[in-house]
């Protein structure tokens, strides 16, 4: 059987339209592939946003800002030496933006001016750190994206 050039091109658009629907349907139905929003709540969030403005502005006047190191016990977040730690109160919340199931929050409770993160919290890769936090009921925030 002979096939002329009219049959041709039906047959490649066909085959063209049948390869974009099974990739729109295995990309659409497949969990690995599965994205979601940065935050559930952006709206409420987006409004917060002038006020984490300030803090972190408040965050930068101060003579030495929030540092952190990754050893081999966790991720250590160390805060200013000349505050008194006794005094500083807030939450630490780690977001992962490949996997939201991985976000966690934790209060900030120091014995010393670090604060550990365990390693078993973390996986190597991209994090993005964000440190509510406040002294004497002035508020500060440090947010960084880090690769652990």
């Amino acid at each position: 059987m002979k096939i002329n050039w009219g049959t041709a091109i039906v047959i490649a658009f066909a085959g063209f339209i049948a390869f974009i629907m099974y990739f729109v349907i295995s990309m659409s139905t497949d969990k690995k592939y599965d994205h979601d929003l940065v935050v559930e709540d952006y709206y409420q969030q987006e409004l917060k946003f002038q006020g984490d403005i300030d803090k972190e502005n408040n965050a930068k006047s101060l003579k030495t800002n929030i540092t952190w190191k990754k050893t081999n016990e966790g991720m250590v977040v160390s805060f200013p030496k000349d505050l008194d730690y006794n005094k500083i109160k807030g939450k630490v919340f780690l977001y992962r933006p490949s996997n939201k199931h991985l976000d966690f929050e934790t209060p900030i409770s120091l014995s010393s001016h670090n604060l550990l993160i365990p390693d078993n919290h973390l996986l190597d890769g991209r994090w993005n750190i964000k440190i509510d936090w406040e002294y004497d009921n002035k508020p500060y925030l440090f947010k960084k994206e880090i690769n652990y």
